[in-house]
């Protein structure tokens, strides 16, 4: 046997194990070594600033945890706890007051009545109990989960950012492809992801703001609310809906018709027109320009934005991050097949 198969077989036999040994931590090393290429400028300012890789690594994994996973364990948390002391005459009240509007809904709404009064027909308040009390179980145990693998996405970014430029590296000498080839799939990929991190994080916190202080003045937790408007609008179309429609539903169901309709118009035309529709796509250019100082290394925002959308729907809440990877590293082997032909 030649001494590059019997080198082949062991490479193939020692990465097989490898799967085996990593697979329950796939997922979390994955998304760890993307936030680490979405934020590698932060860590070259952070060294630069504390001449300390080890420091810069600890201080942008700090941060990480605090603007990215301190609120959702928050949300989570409480989440949990409020489910666990719903009271069932909640869903009474809803339900109470939903059958009265549609039995005499304005004139407006009349044409809808007979859809809409075989629906109730269906509806069974002791069954919506019963499910919010196992939805408390499943978040409950969600959150658990949620908090287990961000601590390992924390600790594996930390180290990622702590030895990344030697991984690089170390990846360019084993890769068989050129230096160039090698630093435009870098660059290329770290550009897009850049874009991507700082857009979730700014449009999320953008229009979390605007729902918690609407929800605030109303005399609910803002910082809450916030939080989950914040991830909700993350859901593609019904994101914003998930929110601010059960408050609506809620605010009815006690009378106050005044602060229902108010949060329905807000969210509707505040957020989800202006903000979401027109100032959600000037944020993420506006980030990309700013990021991305060449014309090669730019992507459309409308392909990032799909690329979000997508990802999200395929894998779920870290499907943000990975669908645009997907797609920048597409596009980039695209470029580098291209630069060949030439």
């Amino acid at each position: 046997m030649k001494p590059q198969y019997f080198v082949a077989i062991l490479f193939a036999t020692s990465l097989y194990w490898m799967y085996l040994l990593y697979a329950p931590f796939l997922l979390s090393i994955t998304i760890a070594a993307l936030l680490a290429v979405s934020t590698s400028n932060i860590q070259d300012l952070f060294h630069k600033l504390f001449k300390s890789r080890i420091l810069a690594a600890l201080v942008s994994s700090f941060l990480l945890a605090v603007l990215f996973f301190a609120p959702l364990g928050y949300f989570l948390a409480t989440l949990t706890i409020k489910l666990n002391s719903l009271d069932p005459q909640v869903f009474l009240g809803i339900e109470t007051y939903i059958k009265e509007f549609m039995a005499n809904p304005p004139e407006y709404l009349k044409f809808i009545k007979p859809y809409i009064m075989d629906l109730l027909k269906d509806i069974n308040v002791n069954y919506l109990t019963s499910n919010a009390i196992s939805l408390t179980g499943t978040v409950g145990a969600f959150s658990a989960g949620f908090l287990k693998n961000a601590f390992l996405i924390i600790i594996f970014y930390f180290f990622a950012q702590y030895n990344g430029a030697y991984i690089i590296e170390f990846l360019k000498r084993v890769v068989q492809m050129s230096v160039d080839e090698t630093t435009l799939l870098a660059k290329e990929l770290s550009a897009v992801m850049s874009v991507v991190f700082y857009s979730i994080i700014v449009t999320a916190m953008f229009e979390g703001v605007l729902f918690g202080i609407a929800v605030s003045f109303m005399g609910y937790n803002g910082l809450l609310f916030g939080i989950m408007y914040g991830f909700a609008s993350l859901i593609p179309v019904v994101g914003g809906t998930l929110m601010w429609l059960p408050f609506m539903l809620y605010e009815f169901s006690i009378g106050d018709s005044s602060s229902a309709i108010f949060i329905a118009l807000y969210s509707i035309i505040m957020i989800s027109i202006i903000a979401d529709t027109f100032i959600k796509p000037l944020i993420i250019k506006e980030i990309n320009n700013r990021l991305l100082k060449e014309d090669d290394t730019r992507i459309n925002e409308l392909v990032i934005f799909f690329a979000i959308i997508a990802g999200l729907a395929t894998f779920g809440f870290w499907g943000m991050i990975l669908g645009p990877a997907i797609t920048a590293f597409f596009l980039t082997i695209l470029k580098l097949f291209e630069a060949r032909t030439k």
